[in-house]
């Protein structure tokens, strides 16, 4: 089932060593990550698009000087993409080559490490160095993934019929993300620790963007939040990420001078000149437009 080698002393240590990568994670998101590390349990963190889920995973991998692996989930994902898949254009190869060699002997050439083409799940599995394993948007996948994913996440483990188990001798620690468009399954929650990440608090928002646009005067960085929190409570397709603030925050301080940035004001025109670089949607930048009645 591999080693657990936990990395974190205790909670505070995950947050700041999260801290010097940039992530700033709140009490809840120390202390799961915490556990996770020093459980060796899956990690399933839930919660809308752009609140730093996956951000999460490479400030752990960064944290813990580990690399990370990613399986990226979509409709239609299946084992061979997930797991692994045998290399089948040199396998002819190497059958050709053999010439007249008996099967029994050829077999055991072609089906070895040298023509396994190792995806996500073996990857991590199989290393020996510090990993991190992330298993992105698994509410993408279909429900036969899940079982997979179950049956690997149980035992750390990877049956090749034809070359035997490959079982984990450092368990990495794995992290699931799923933006809840689609309920899991109960036997995938029970073998996971659960966190949920909602958008940041205004306080915690605005701390982020100070670390991210250090030029950002407060005000004008006050002003950015105020307005980003009011967009996310309208209805529409795509509420603003955490990325997109950031991205609004670099943008204005380059649109305005130094006197209209240390004021906190902004011009009107402005934002709806700007919009387009947190709403991603016509209809969405249309109900904003109407909503902060921007003419």
């Amino acid at each position: 089932m591999g080693n657990i080698q936990p990395t974190f002393a205790d909670v505070e240590d995950v947050r700041a060593r999260l801290r010097q990568t940039g992530y700033l994670a709140d009490e809840a998101t120390a202390t799961t990550a915490f556990l996770a590390d020093r459980l060796g349990k899956p990690l399933l963190v839930e919660g809308p698009a752009g609140v730093g889920k996956t951000e999460l995973a490479r400030a752990l991998a960064q944290a813990t000087g580990s690399d990370l692996v990613r399986l990226q989930c979509y409709e239609g994902i299946d084992e061979a993409r997930a797991l692994y898949e045998w290399n089948h254009a040199k396998q002819i190869l190497a059958i050709q080559a053999a010439g007249q060699r008996d099967w029994e002997s050829t077999k055991g050439d072609i089906f070895s490490e040298e023509f396994l083409l190792a995806r996500p799940l073996l990857t991590a599995i199989s290393r020996t160095e510090p990993t991190v394993l992330l298993i992105d948007e698994i509410d993408k996948a279909d429900v036969d993934i899940e079982g997979l994913l179950l049956e690997v996440l149980s035992d750390f483990a990877i049956t090749i019929p034809e070359m035997g188990t490959v079982e984990a001798t450092r368990r990495p620690i794995v992290l699931l993300t799923s933006n809840a468009n689609r309920e899991l399954s109960e036997a995938l929650k029970r073998r996971c620790l659960y966190l949920y990440i909602d958008f940041p608090d205004a306080a915690l928002e605005r701390e982020i963007l100070a670390s991210r646009v250090p030029e950002l005067p407060s005000r004008l960085a006050e002003e950015i939040v105020r307005i980003v929190g009011v967009l996310r409570t309208l209805d529409i397709r795509k509420k603003p990420s955490v990325a997109e603030t950031i991205d609004w925050g670099n943008t204005l301080l380059a649109m305005t001078t130094g006197a209209e940035a240390e004021a906190g004001k902004l011009d009107d025109s402005l934002i709806a000149r700007t919009l387009g670089v947190v709403l991603k949607h016509r209809p969405d930048v249309k109900t904003a437009m109407r909503e902060l009645k921007l003419g």
